[in-house]
């Protein structure tokens, strides 16, 4: 009777017990990513639905919601007993062109097909090359910068932001206290309403009149045009003043026959 090596046995029992513990971290790592997917669908929601009732404390809850689940996530990632994804090797087994109704189920139907076409790019394991290359060209630029003059920038960048940040509330508090308090009156109801009551009813005009009713030429009298266009002005107040008291003026008879005399009649 053949005996399998003890060796053997361990390893075979070590394999067991990490394809249990990729399982499970697997279930873990899925339960995660789906709640954050809820919360990035529920979120996009509001802002395409909600954005006229939504506002800026409700944003910040699904903001720091979506921070709180992306970090449970590095969590789940980085623990001691969740192993290397990276050293796990895909291998697609069967390519077909054809539609996979259990595919389509388990992506929700974003792939339908596990062809030639799409493996490369759901099996990636490195961004693409423009991508690779700038991260690249970042990373340079970054390590050519001394630790004194990171410094410096990073002090600076928060003096900008604390700034930024104070200003932004220095005008949220005026602007609430600007509501709280009544706006200052910038006319005067009186003279608004004597100034209607003039250019509609003639109240408070004085009755000006012409000081002799002789021909042109006399220093110190107006002309017949001046006193015309007086007259008719005059007559207007006076028979506004006159509709308000029921008493027509006396005076207008003698007004519009001394300025209708011909200023060269013999």
């Amino acid at each position: 009777m053949c005996h399998t090596p003890i060796w053997v046995t361990h390893l075979f029992l070590l394999v067991q017990r990490e394809e249990k513990q990729l399982e499970a971290s697997l279930d873990a790592l899925l339960s995660q990513v789906a709640d954050l997917k809820n919360s990035l669908g529920s979120f996009i929601y509001k802002l395409e639905n909600e954005y006229d009732r939504l506002t800026w404390p409700s944003v910040l809850d699904s903001f720091a919601l979506l921070s709180g689940q992306l970090n449970t996530l590095n969590k789940v990632l980085k623990h001691e007993k969740t192993p290397l994804f990276r050293n796990q090797v895909i291998i697609p087994l069967v390519l077909s062109p054809d539609r996979d109704e259990d595919l389509m189920r388990q992506t929700e139907g974003r792939v339908p097909v596990f062809s030639h076409e799409v493996v490369p790019d759901h099996l990636r394991t490195k961004p693409d090359p423009e991508v690779e290359e700038q991260e690249k060209q970042l990373t340079t630029d970054a390590a050519r910068i001394g630790a004194d003059v990171a410094q410096k920038q990073i002090q600076s960048l928060n003096k900008m932001c604390s700034n930024l940040l104070e200003k932004i509330s220095k005008e949220e508090r005026e602007s609430e206290s600007g509501g709280l308090r009544p706006n200052k009156q910038t006319f005067n109801p009186a003279d608004t309403n004597a100034l209607v009551a003039a250019v509609a009813f003639g109240k408070g005009l004085s009755n000006w009149r012409p000081s002799g009713s002789s021909g042109p030429g006399q220093p110190g009298q107006p002309g017949a045009g001046t006193i015309l266009a007086g007259a008719s002005g005059l007559q207007q107040v006076q028979m506004a003043q006159a509709g308000q008291t029921g008493k027509m003026p006396s005076g207008i008879k003698t007004n519009i026959k001394s300025a209708s005399m011909h200023p060269y009649q013999r």
